[in-house]
């Protein structure tokens, strides 16, 4: 039982929202074109899990390989280091889940565009030179970018792409403020990081930012989001029903407020918490308004 908590925490279960929830989005969406494949569904949401997971792997990996982790490091990474995993095993374990996920590009392929397999490879190697090789993304100010690039509008896009056959602008500006959140998510973690991945010879836009600074921009791509949406409301391009995603709103004042006049790595583990919990609850708000405003207009 022990050893199963200690893999269930080097998945990094609270980070696959953000893989889930973009998958649900972009298939909810495609209902105003088409009937929805349950089979290209189901492929489509375990290859990016898997994708997501792997990539959470290539980074504990990696992060250990460079002495980022260590015993007392704060937060879920750190497992070789804190629980004695073999390094060697958890690439193993990384590079098997890009091959599954690999095998369901096939199928998916198969059943839409051989094209997405060129995508599909781009968003591998992403996920895998975040943190590996000679210029980790993670190293650079474009992490944010990056993961809500891939993940937000990439796995939305592929998703109503397979069950559609198209894509559209639609689509694109409706990927926009879960892409924002995604790279939320990133932020957050770099923000409580940020003292440690300096000395380490990162420069993240956290580091850049300084504390302050990162926390107003983290609190600035909250509003982004919520504006964009409520923009796509008023234009008439979405329903009404779509300012259901306000619901989420207390948790990302919260996050900001969790964040203010904290220094220590472990003060900020629950503005983390309330920003990965925005992403999740905006998303499934998003894919929950998409639905009823497919149903009831």
């Amino acid at each position: 039982m022990q050893q199963t908590k200690i893999w269930w925490k080097l998945l990094r279960p609270h980070t696959l929202t953000a893989s889930f929830v973009p998958v649900l989005v972009g298939t909810v969406s495609a209902l105003s074109i088409t009937d929805i494949k349950i089979p290209l569904f189901l492929a489509m949401l375990i290859a990016s899990i898997l994708i997501q997971a792997a990539t959470n792997m290539f980074n504990e990996y990696y992060d250990y390989k460079r002495g980022l982790d260590n015993e007392h490091s704060v937060g879920i990474g750190g497992a070789i280091v804190r629980y004695g995993i073999s390094p060697r095993t958890v690439m193993g374990i990384a590079v098997a889940f890009c091959g599954i996920a690999v095998l369901l590009g096939v199928y998916i392929c198969m059943e839409s565009s051989w094209w997405l397999a060129v995508i599909g490879s781009i968003c591998i190697a992403a996920g895998y030179f975040y943190t590996g090789g000679p210029v980790p993304i993670a190293y650079t100010p474009l992490g944010e970018i990056t993961a809500g690039l891939f993940m937000g509008l990439g796995i939305i896009s592929i998703s109503f792409f397979i069950q559609t056959g198209t894509i559209t602008a639609d689509i694109i500006l409706i990927s926009i403020p879960l892409s924002i959140l995604i790279g939320a998510i990133l932020m957050a973690n770099n923000i409580r990081d940020r003292k440690g991945d300096k000395e380490n010879g990162r420069k993240t836009l956290a580091i850049l930012l300084g504390h302050q600074g990162a926390v107003r921009f983290l609190a600035g791509m909250f509003t982004v989001s919520y504006l964009l949406v409520v923009a796509l409301v008023l234009t008439g391009k979405e329903s009404w029903w779509l300012l259901l995603v306000g619901i989420s709103l207390p948790k990302a004042i919260r996050a900001i407020q969790e964040f203010h006049g904290k220094t220590k790595n472990a003060e900020m583990i629950d503005a983390m918490k309330f920003t990965a919990q925005v992403n999740t609850q905006f998303g499934f708000l998003l894919a929950l308004g998409l639905f009823l405003g497919h149903l009831y207009g």
